[in-house]
């Protein structure tokens, strides 16, 4: 759950609570607006336990129809709030209550019963992008910017992503979760991320419309959309057009296979993609890149629950530092001190261990695990099952 590295967010004071999470009624939609603008809409606690309260009661609701979610001002959503993370440490366990909740709500956003319609502009990363990519249908325009960046912060790509970024199809989810690198909506759209392409100014007449919607009908929502779709093509420089060499390098068995067929084809094309694209690998994290690297691989023949259950525990562990307090040196060196001059232990991937990796990924005791419904038992059954338990 990464949020951006902007001034802005680490200086501007915090909304009141109970303005977090705006929601309206408009007919049969329900829109539900991410309102901590200030702090690039990053996410805390009370905002997700607004909208877990809230995505079950509508799931229950006969008179909703279907849900809209977008962000306040000129972002979606940044992510997580590192620095509440950072400021607590390894030794106070009370973030584990956010990262139980995030999960198990990413999960019940994945399975929805209603239509889900995401409004992407500006900022979509991290966490926001995990409240909103599975839904059914996903806005972007000219304005907005997707990435996954934990890696090179010391974490590993998470909120479902090793489940999600691994079905887009080759080596793109690779490629995305070990570099960060940025897509914008055009590219979004490309590739499938998003299911639709909206030019910016046409947003507010395509929220009137889904708000004059007489029922929660799929069919109806989409037919809506589309008529606002209005695809833009990719830049010349887009680095979906090197989706070839791509795929024939990040379809290697791990990062330093990775890394030597880049220097190979550094050294045969001198492309600028492959330059920034080692540069970016070696400076990251050599625990987050290996880690990184095995969730998105082995997603692929997961489930979504058992993504998200394995991506707990590694979540867990990386804020325990089981193995390696990366992902709090990260989180100094580009957020808190800025000095962009991370201390990473251990210094190569050589030096992360499989004993390593299998700690990290290794299950809890059943009952300190991310409790998902099984399909004999009410959708919402474990709700903050952590929070009551813990208390």
């Amino acid at each position: 759950m990464v949020v951006a590295n902007l001034d802005q967010a680490a200086t501007q004071p915090q909304l009141p609570v109970e303005s977090e999470l705006l929601i309206e009624e408009k007919g049969v939609a329900r829109f539900a607006t991410l309102n901590r603008p200030r702090v690039l809409n990053c996410i805390n606690l009370s905002m997700l336990q607004a909208l877990a309260e809230s995505y079950e009661r509508w799931e229950g609701d006969d008179s909703v129809g279907f849900i809209v979610l977008k962000g306040a001002g000129r972002v979606f959503c940044a992510g997580g709030d590192l620095k509440m993370f950072y400021g607590l440490g390894k030794l106070d366990e009370s973030w584990k209550v956010m990262v139980y909740v995030k999960y198990w709500l990413d999960y019940h956003i994945a399975t929805f019963k209603k239509p889900l319609v995401a409004l992407w502009h500006g900022l979509v990363m991290g966490g926001g992008a995990g409240l909103s990519v599975t839904g059914t249908f996903r806005v972007a325009t000219e304005k907005t910017i997707f990435a996954m960046p934990e890696a090179a912060l010391g974490l590993h790509t998470d909120c479902g992503a090793s489940y999600w970024l691994s079905h887009l199809g080759g080596s793109l989810g690779e490629f995305l979760s070990l570099t960060g690198h940025r897509l914008d909506g055009a590219e979004m759209y490309a590739c499938g991320l998003a299911t639709h392409f909206v030019p910016l100014q046409s947003l507010p007449d395509l929220e009137k419309r889904l708000a004059e919607l007489p029922s929660g009908d799929e069919e109806a929502v989409r037919a809506v959309i589309d008529s606002f779709h209005s695809p833009a093509p990719i830049s010349a420089t887009s680095i979906l057009h090197k989706r070839e060499a791509m795929d024939r390098i990040f379809s290697k068995d791990s990062i330093e296979d990775i890394v030597q067929a880049l220097e190979v084809e550094l050294e045969e094309t001198q492309e600028q993609w492959v330059k920034e694209t080692l540069k970016i690998l070696k400076r990251s994290s050599p625990t987050g890149l290996r880690v990184t690297f095995t969730s998105i691989r082995t997603g692929r023949n997961l489930s979504r629950a058992e993504c998200l259950k394995r991506e707990y525990r590694l979540t867990i562990n990386a804020l325990r530092g089981t193995v390696t307090d990366d992902f709090y040196e990260g989180i100094r060196a580009i957020v808190v001190d800025k000095d962009n001059a991370p201390k990473w232990n251990p210094r190569s991937t050589q030096e992360v261990t499989q004993e390593k990796l299998d700690l990290v990924f290794k299950p809890f005791k059943d009952a300190d695990e991310l409790q998902l419904p099984r399909d004999n038992e009410p959708r919402f059954v474990a709700r903050f099952f952590l929070t009551r338990r813990s208390r």
